[in-house]
């Protein structure tokens, strides 16, 4: 390839022959030494530059270190806030679960539950075949709602459980406090409740309540708990115990040899008032036992059949 160089004052002035060799070093000249000129500028400048400002510089960089720095404080103090709040609610939850399992076991002991099935010290029983799915982790915001919905069921069981204990601590009173049972541990029944035969006039008469034979001594017992409302004597009973159980019901206790108990006295059901005797309108050792409802006689004979 021939290159002619051309004046404009004289014309032709020169020819240049490009051979194969000097054009593939032009075009390598062209490709690599040109832009390595170029960066090596740049670096120059770039040098000359950090010398004539290395304040500047570090001063840039400098300040590039606090940001991060900062940032890294403020993801610091936001997972121990996350953290400290994780605490407090995990720390409530565990108070609930305390507060259910001691509500639990009193209401296992109240509704006379087999402690063995419901036992609240161990884990309830639980598993099942492994599945092939390996399950999925819960994210962060997730994880929040379901405690949250978790401790939401807590307070919510809580409250059931203290409505249910409620309900069987007033059960429990109610049977506390009706009349059921006999009165004596040791006897037998000696006269029913209703018109018979007086053994002091042989003349038909109504008899207000049952009376239980036994021997001299032994103990008469409160069939329901409740407040004494008399303790001495009267007549016809002798010294008569009589005690009020609330809801209506009284009971009494006639013909004993001694009372163990005073007027205002709680007493509770099955304990000893008094001891057998045959004192007031008796033919001997017995206990005339009468329950009164509103002021009316009525036949004990359901509730002595109660405990049964």
């Amino acid at each position: 390839m021939n290159i002619i160089l051309m004046n404009k004052r004289f014309g032709c002035s020169g020819c240049i022959t490009l051979t194969s060799r000097r054009l593939l070093g032009a075009v390598i000249a062209f490709l690599v030494v040109i832009p390595a000129l170029a960066v090596f500028g740049g670096y120059r400048l770039g040098v000359s530059q950090m010398k004539a400002h290395p304040d500047a510089l570090t001063a840039k960089l400098q300040a590039e270190l606090d940001a991060e720095r900062t940032k890294i404080r403020d993801a610091k103090r936001n997972a121990e806030e996350n953290m400290n709040a994780l605490a407090m609610r995990l720390g409530q939850m565990q108070a609930h679960v305390i507060r259910l399992d001691a509500l639990g076991q009193r209401l296992t002991k109240m509704a006379k539950l087999d402690s063995g099935e419901f036992d609240f010290d161990n884990p309830p029983g639980q598993g099942g075949p492994a599945s092939s799915n390996s399950g999925q982790s819960i994210d962060p915001p997730d994880f929040m709602k379901a405690l949250n919905e978790l401790s939401a069921q807590l307070d919510d069981r809580t409250r059931q459980l203290s409505v249910l204990e409620s309900m069987l601590m007033n059960r429990n009173l109610q049977a506390e406090v009706m009349p059921a049972g006999r009165p004596i541990k040791q006897g037998w029944l000696s006269s029913y409740y209703g018109m018979r035969t007086d053994p002091f006039t042989g003349k038909r008469m109504f008899h207000s309540g049952i009376d239980f034979a036994g021997k001299k001594g032994s103990d008469i017992m409160a069939v329901a708990s409740g407040v004494v409302v008399w303790a001495g004597k009267r007549s016809g009973y002798g010294n008569l115990v009589e005690i009020n159980h609330g809801n209506g019901y009284h009971t009494r206790y006639g013909h004993n040899s001694k009372i163990l108990v005073k007027v205002g006295q709680t007493v509770k059901k099955g304990q000893v008032i008094a001891l057998m005797g045959s004192t007031g309108r008796s033919t001997g050792p017995h206990c005339h036992f009468e329950v009164r409802y509103h002021g009316r006689a009525v036949n004990p004979k359901k509730y002595v059949q109660a405990s049964n």
